[in-house]
Formats: C-alpha cells, sequence, structure tokens
C-alpha cells in the first residue's frame, strides 16, 4: 500500500504536470503576432483608456492582422451581445434571440431576406460607432484635465508613460526641459507607433494638438477615411514580407504561427490557417487575381460600406440556410445559434412553436 507520503508527492507531480498542460494552452492558444501595440496587456484602467484597442467591434480584422473571431455576433447583437454569455439559462436566451429575429423580419413574413440582415448589420454597426463615440467623451476626459478641449501629443506622452508604470510628475518634469528620457526599447517602440498614430489623426491645418473629434480617429481609426487607410498600411507592413505593399495568400496565412509542440496546439494553427485562407479567397481578394491591394483590404475593413454589409448577411444566411431558400426562418437561426450569438441553445425545436 502507498504511504501518505508517496501518495501526496505523487499528487504534487500530478498538479505540477497539469498545471505546465494548461500554461502550453495558454500559450499556443492563439499565434504569435509582432504588433507591437499587442506586445503588452494592459496593465490598468487608465492604459485602457488612453492606449488605441487592438479589438475594434463591428470591425472584421483586429489592429493587428488578426481577424475578428466575434464578427458575426458582433453586427447580429451588437450592444446585447454582452447578454449572451455562456452560463445564461438557455431559455433565456432563445427568447432574446427570438425578439431579435422578430426586430430583423420588419415585413412580419416570419423569414429574414438578405436585405434584411443587411440593414440590420448596418443599424447594429452604427450601435458600435455610436458606443465608441460616447466611451471616448470619458477617454478624452481623462488626457485633458484642464478641459482645454485639446490634447498636446507631449500631454498624451505624459498620461501614457504614467500608466505604464513611470513617475508623472518627474515625467511632465523631463520632457518640459528637453531632458532625456529614459525609456525601455520596446515601451519606445510603442511610443514611435502612437506618434505616428497621433499625426494622422490631426486634422489639417496640422498643429499637433488633437481635439476630441481627432482623439476619436486616434482610438477608433474606423470612424474616419483617412485613419483607416493608416490602419490598412499598418496591417500590410506587418504582413507583407517581400514589400510590394501587397499581400499574396501564403503572406496572409503565414502570419507567425506558435511553434508547435503537441496535438492540440497543431489544430488550433491548422485552423487558424483555414479560417485566413478562406477568408483571403472567398472575401477580402474581390477580384480573385490572388492579390489582395491596399483597396481591396480598405473596403473590406471599413465597416459601414453597404455593400460588404450585404455579402456578409448572404454569408451569414448561407451559414444556417437549410432549406436552401435563401432566407432564414427562425428554427434555422435557433439551431445555429452558437454562429450568431456565441451560445448554444439546448431543445431549440422543442420550444420554439410555442414561445413564438
Amino acid at each position: 500500500m502507498m504511504s501518505r507520503q508517496a501518495f501526496l508527492c505523487s499528487l504534487g507531480s500530478l498538479y505540477l504536470s497539469l498545471l505546465f498542460v494548461f500554461l502550453l494552452m495558454d500559450v499556443y492558444a492563439r499565434p504569435a503576432n509582432n504588433s507591437a501595440l499587442k506586445e503588452k496587456p494592459a496593465e490598468s484602467k487608465d492604459e485602457n483608456e488612453i492606449l488605441p484597442p487592438d479589438h475594434l467591434n463591428g470591425v472584421k480584422m483586429e489592429m493587428d492582422g488578426h481577424l475578428n473571431k466575434e464578427f458575426h455576433q458582433e453586427v447580429f447583437l451588437g450592444k446585447e451581445m454582452e447578454e449572451f454569455e455562456e452560463d445564461s439559462e438557455p431559455r433565456k436566451n432563445r427568447k432574446k434571440l427570438m425578439v431579435i429575429f422578430s426586430k430583423v423580419d420588419i415585413n412580419n413574413d416570419k423569414k429574414i431576406s438578405a436585405k434584411e440582415m443587411q440593414r440590420w448589420i448596418m443599424e447594429k454597426t452604427d450601435e458600435h460607432f455610436q458606443e465608441a463615440v460616447e466611451e471616448n467623451k470619458m477617454h478624452f476626459r481623462a488626457v485633458d484635465p484642464d478641459g482645454d478641449g485639446h490634447v498636446s501629443w507631449d500631454e498624451y506622452k505624459i498620461k501614457f508613460l504614467a500608466s505604464k508604470g513611470f513617475n508623472e510628475k518627474e515625467i511632465a518634469e523631463k520632457i518640459k526641459n528637453n531632458e532625456e528620457l529614459k525609456i525601455d526599447e520596446e515601451t519606445q517602440e510603442v511610443l514611435d507607433n502612437l506618434k505616428d498614430r497621433w499625426y494622422q489623426a490631426d486634422n489639417p491645418p496640422p498643429d499637433l494638438l488633437l481635439n476630441e473629434e481627432e482623439f476619436l480617429s486616434f482610438l477608433h481609426p474606423e470612424h474616419s477615411r483617412g485613419m483607416l487607410k493608416f490602419m490598412v498600411k499598418e496591417i500590410i507592413r506587418d504582413l507583407d514580407q517581400d514589400g510590394d505593399k501587397k499581400l499574396t495568400l501564403s503572406e496572409f496565412i503565414s502570419l507567425p504561427v506558435g511553434t508547435v509542440e503537441n496535438q492540440q496546439a497543431q489544430d488550433i494553427d491548422d485552423d487558424w490557417v483555414k479560417d485566413r485562407r478562406k477568408e483571403f479567397e472567398e472575401v477580402i481578394d474581390a477580384n480573385h487575381d490572388g492579390i489582395v491591394t491596399m483597396e481591396e483590404l480598405e473596403e473590406y475593413m471599413d465597416p459601414m460600406n453597404e455593400y460588404n454589409a450585404l455579402n456578409e448577411a448572404k454569408q451569414m444566411i448561407a451559414v444556417a440556410d437549410e432549406n436552401q431558400n435563401h432566407h432564414l426562418e427562425l428554427e434555422e437561426i435557433l439551431k445555429y445559434s452558437e454562429y450568431f450569438t456565441g451560445s448554444k441553445l439546448m431543445d431549440y425545436a422543442r420550444n420554439v412553436h410555442e414561445e413564438f
């Protein structure tokens, strides 16, 4: 019989083994990326308020070049996305989804057409836009404490470095006296990228001061056509391997995939490449010539592009259109609820007619 000491040692070894496995799963859960803005996770609420977010709601691609995995849910649920949680009661989520279906189905014919879905996608995207505007008001106040309606690059730089743990008063004094700042290489790289973005957001005539509207463009480039172009240039810069300012399929799918050390990581990498290949060939490469230009990527990234919204509507319908009538019935949306809401509903068919 195993002694108590031997048992505890065995239990400790098992715990360490499991911990190692979980750490591996976390490391390889998503392929790495070289984008400087994504290198460090946000460390405080203040940093979240002043650092441009990598993830933009309702935009198909992240700022670092990764595909937005939640895009379908964001343009179908809008601000209600948070209500559909993994641990929510399926019956409640089913009722919420039925209410959404009735709102999308504006002609009340019990089915959703591509045009109806397109209208809904545009409406939900605008919701995300308005939400960003409201959040920007709060964030702008955080970097404009004197309330003069303008923020200089130096003022922003001080707030940013303070959020990184630097002493705000000391930094402000050094900047005022044009003294050298002792900043680590990684933070300096982030600052350089932010400064480029800051200058791009400074509308003519350039005064190196951002007002609230310009600051919105700085944080949310999807709100400005000029900043959208700048974001596309940054993405292509990160992915373009031969420097021709265009993307081939191999460049698009070879955004550095992590070293694979186990089968689960291999499966994740394979799925990631498969998703990117499909998006490149079927959506982004509009003329199907095997090359994605800046113009094509810009059209793809524009969240308020009505043509894109219609194509997205048709794709969303095709996913769940089991009877192939080019429309979505309630039963189909409920059955494919995980695609539309991120929440899997059980026993949808048994309750659909009695509840709707």
